[in-house]
């Protein structure tokens, strides 16, 4: 009887487990990679400007390398209020803020080059309205899960 008993607890103890890790599996199974996801980005705004296949292949190539261009940046510095940072310090957080801004400008520029070898501007603005959005989007099902 003791026996039966234990086997019964390991049995249950190994399916909640396995469960367990399959429900995290499926959940992490779920999440792309930023490539993949700036990948089904520039597909969705060659779709949306409805480029034709050579102009969409060109489109995604440039979008993806100029994501990675940014992701190599580096994240932006938070907006970390501290009170207890000495003007010097502050300073030095303004400038790196300020050195991160134009390098993005930067990067924005030599692919507005180009695109523009391949898009018209009313597209290229078209491509930065329909880049906002989706990260609009993103950021606000991100907080949304926050709370």
């Amino acid at each position: 009887m003791k026996n039966l008993l234990r086997i019964m607890l390991l049995v249950t103890a190994v399916f909640a487990f396995t469960s367990s890790a399959s429900a995290q599996q499926r959940r992490g199974g779920e999440r792309i990679s930023r490539e993949q996801l700036a990948e089904k980005q520039a597909k969705h705004i060659a779709e949306e400007l409805a480029l034709s296949s050579d102009v969409t292949e060109k489109f995604i190539t440039t979008y993806l390398n100029c994501q990675r261009e940014v992701w190599a940046l580096g994240p932006r510095q938070s907006r970390n209020r501290n009170s207890s940072m000495t003007d010097c310090q502050t300073d030095s957080v303004i400038q790196a803020r300020f050195d991160h801004s134009q390098k993005l400008l930067n990067i924005r520029k030599k692919y507005y080059a180009e695109y523009s070898k391949f898009l018209t501007s009313k597209q290229i603005e078209r491509v930065y309205e329909l880049e906002r959005q989706m990260m609009k989007r993103l950021s606000d099902r991100r907080n949304s899960r926050r709370r």
